[in-house]
């Protein structure tokens, strides 16, 4: 394995290292602002579990599995915080009102940090080659 892959994946730890730290951050500021099930707090704990898994998973297990799962936690969060940024669509279900149109330090390195996550992940996704089916005739002795 080269050198790129190895960066690749240090960036994309470091991004979602960064996204977790946010994350936890924040969460006690937020714990208020619930629905009657889950509180905003609640969700920005469960992002932060989700990237440090992320980060692990692209760090030690490296397989393709888990490198799609980091990818999906970043571009969940960097979704989640795009649109709770720019439109506000209320309560979703049981999820409470996050619509937030403002930017701060902290929002600004969650967006960095899983964007860094999504560009370095994205080639290592699209580069790893897909498992071949096995196939009878390469069984055959005869």
């Amino acid at each position: 394995m080269g050198v790129m892959p190895h960066a690749l994946r240090a960036v994309a730890a470091a991004g979602l290292a960064i996204d977790s730290y946010v994350h936890l951050e924040l969460a006690d500021r937020y714990s208020s602002v619930a629905s009657f099930i889950i509180s905003e707090g609640a969700l920005f704990r469960t992002e932060a579990a989700a990237a440090i898994l992320a980060a692990l998973l692209v760090l030690f297990w490296r397989r393709r599995a888990g490198d799609t799962f980091a990818w999906l936690t970043a571009a969940a969060g960097l979704a989640a915080l795009l649109l709770y940024r720019y439109f506000d669509p209320g309560a979703l279900g049981p999820l409470p009102d996050m619509y937030e149109p403002i930017w701060f330090a902290s929002k600004v390195w969650a967006l960095i940090g899983q964007a860094a996550a999504i560009l370095a992940l994205t080639p290592l996704l699209a580069a790893r080659p897909r498992p071949r089916p096995h196939s009878r005739d390469t069984l055959r002795t005869g």
